[in-house]
């Protein structure tokens, strides 16, 4: 879903017109290379691929990855499960090229802290897909608070409900043992850590189960998770963020998706399906096509000057990280390449570097929620403690469990 919704459009349009930007003329960006577990659906694809596109390599299990590598790529885009993105992303930057990986980009600090070295020690950049930052609501919101127009937030809640075809179709061979909140939370993590600011405290997680996974184990239907934030001042701000992927298959939107902040002068309401947009087609709707349709995502338009193109924030954002690569090698002299690369580097939206406290919050997720199927619910993890960075209290111990040592 994620290629044939996202990468494959950028690679076609960016395969066939380019990118351009004057510090770096105009930039081609073949696709090289693709690594799947077992080739089917990338032959396929180069059955249907626009003629100049097909002559990428595929390859597959075993040691897809190493096969990849050696072939001749300049950066690699991991869009693996979650669970595996850490083996896949070392071993891009263990062979000194770029990284671009879905988020969340691995699922400890003690994995980001190896990527983070590797980047450093290799000269590369590592690189987190959030494409939600894109998402015109979510840039507006920064705005105003950057500009300090929305002053203060007091708390917050996020909503992100998908379809039964996620966990039952699409995805049905990795959810075992895993959970809605790591894959989708992530995004409302990243959304608020990113434009709020602020010191992540503490952690706290519940769910249900019962519907894809068995009632005691440990596959979760939804979870709901809370964060709670400090800041400079003194005060604090919580934020709840519920995720599911059991909802109706012909639920009218592809996902429903909500936020609200409130501020010390102001509130911020967003809802994916109210955007404006509500479409009804005999027969169609809303199953093979939806009722109401995210065109700010992605989406196919047949231009006024009758050119068909494919766009939005999901493509925009990795175009972004080819920009970036590319100012990074071709912006200017060879002699200012570490110069560029610390320019790139320092884009906290996306740069590894920028990801801990994001990955702190899924660390702490995922082990409150591995104790709540173990028969002890109700953890809560401490942040920066005084025995550790990452510190899980369970009711009823005496000593807390010590997740990560070091200052997150």
């Amino acid at each position: 879903m994620i290629f044939d919704e996202t990468y494959r459009p950028f690679f076609e349009q960016a395969g066939q017109q380019g990118i351009f930007a004057p510090e770096f003329g105009v930039c081609r960006v073949p696709l090289v290379a693709v690594a799947s577990r077992t080739g089917s659906r990338a032959e396929a694809y180069r059955r249907v691929a626009p003629q100049g596109l097909r002559d990428f390599a595929s390859v597959a299990e075993p040691d897809s990855i190493a096969k990849l590598l050696a072939s001749d790529v300049d950066f690699v885009c991991i869009a693996t499960p979650d669970d595996r993105h850490f083996a896949a992303a070392k071993a891009v930057l263990a062979a000194g090229k770029h990284l671009l990986v879905e988020k969340p980009s691995v699922l400890t600090l003690a994995e980001l802290d190896e990527l983070a070295r590797l980047a450093r020690e290799r000269g590369v950049l590592a690189k987190v897909v959030y494409h939600k930052l894109l998402d015109p609501d979510h840039k507006k919101l920064r705005t105003l608070v950057v500009d300090g127009k929305l002053q203060h937030v007091n708390t917050g809640y996020c909503t992100l409900l998908e379809p039964k075809s996620i966990s039952g179709g699409q995805f049905s061979e990795w959810i075992r043992g895993r959970n809605p909140g790591t894959y989708v939370a992530v995004h409302y993590i990243k959304l608020i850590d990113f434009t709020f600011g602020g010191r992540l405290l503490r952690v706290t997680c519940t769910g249900q189960r019962g519907l894809v996974g068995e009632p005691d184990g440990p596959t979760w239907d939804s979870t709901q998770l809370r964060l709670v934030y400090g800041y400079d001042d003194g005060r604090e701000a919580a934020f709840d963020i519920h995720t599911s992927w059991v909802t109706p298959d012909n639920f009218p939107g592809y996902v429903d998706q909500e936020v609200q902040f409130r501020f010390d002068n102001g509130v911020w309401n967003a809802h994916s399906r109210r955007r404006g947009v509500e479409c009804t087609i005999e027969e169609l709707t809303p199953r093979q096509v939806k009722t109401n349709i995210n065109n700010h995502y992605n989406g196919v338009f047949v231009e006024p000057w009758g050119e068909r193109s494919q766009r939005g924030y999901g493509l925009e954002v990795l175009e972004r990280f080819v920009r970036e690569v590319a100012a990074v090698e071709f912006g200017g002299p060879a002699s200012g390449r570490d110069e560029r690369l610390a320019q790139a580097r320092g884009l906290a939206y996306n740069d590894i570097g920028a990801d801990r406290q994001t990955v702190a919050a899924v660390q702490a997720m995922e082990a409150i929620l591995a104790r709540h199927a173990a028969g002890q619910p109700d953890g809560v993890v401490h942040v920066n403690h005084p025995a550790g960075g990452l510190v899980l209290w369970l009711p009823g111990q005496a000593e807390p469990e010590v997740l990560y040592q070091p200052r997150v």
